[in-house]
């Protein structure tokens, strides 16, 4: 049997992956479930992977899978809550930003999954527009996206952080949709690993034996790199955003 709080958190989960195909952070869950620290969210993440309900991978930022939902009443300290209920829980309720940010996905993915000219593209997870933060995390989801944005070749989705690229009409919290590539025009916007650690979304630019990964943000400088230690993953080809 779920306690409250194990029910609260197992749906808020829940709905947040179905709605933005994107766990929620560990903030975002203690301010749903009005807790005081984060350590009260890992106990509870605990015994839902215990009853086998949640299933989360180690070393992965906001990796986490429901695995099952409670099969009847008997499973669950209170009754199961209608859609209406639930959404009361979100961050998105009480906090105009998390409202603004998290509207950015919803609505999109809907509506191209009933769609039947929609297809999937794994999001794999999140890249920095701005200074560059993290290396690509491996397949968190599924984003449908309209068919006629991808052309040839393997494709991925990645949450945007940060205001790099703002000029460009790329925003944080932006899901972009890259194609796969390990080269591409001076110019062009590409996902680039830097030494192999840390993965960036930026302008490309090759200057003689120099590549430089260019923000549209003035208030970013340039960042200049030797050609062998910059690696293309990939080139955007989309964007999707929920106002």
């Amino acid at each position: 049997m779920l306690t409250r709080k194990q029910y609260e958190l197992l749906m808020f989960i829940h709905e947040r992956i179905r709605e933005s195909g994107v766990p929620p952070s560990f903030d975002e869950m203690k301010d749903a479930l009005d807790l005081k620290s984060k350590s009260g969210i890992h106990r509870l993440i605990t015994a839902l992977e215990e009853r086998g309900f949640l299933r989360r991978m180690e070393k992965r930022a906001r990796a986490l899978e429901v695995t099952r939902l409670p099969d009847n009443m008997a499973e669950t300290a209170r009754p199961a809550t209608t859609r209406s209920q639930s959404q009361r829980i979100m961050p998105s309720a009480r906090h105009g930003r998390s409202e603004a940010r998290d509207s950015r996905h919803a609505a999109p993915r809907r509506a191209m999954g009933d769609s039947e000219n929609a297809v999937n593209v794994p999001l794999v997870g999140r890249i920095a527009a701005g200074t560059p933060i993290e290396a690509l995390q491996n397949r968190i989801a599924d984003v449908p996206v309209p068919s006629g944005m991808v052309g040839r070749g393997e494709h991925y989705a990645l949450e945007v952080t940060g205001d790099s690229m703002i000029n460009a009409g790329i925003l944080d919290g932006d899901t972009v949709i890259i194609q796969e590539a390990s080269s591409a025009n001076t110019g062009e916007i590409v996902v680039a690993l830097v030494d192999d650690n840390e993965a960036t979304l930026k302008r490309l630019r090759r200057r003689g034996d120099s590549i430089a990964l260019e923000a549209a943000n003035p208030a970013y400088e340039t960042r200049l790199y030797g050609a062998d230690r910059v690696k293309v993953q990939g080139k955007l080809v989309g964007l999707i955003r929920r106002y």
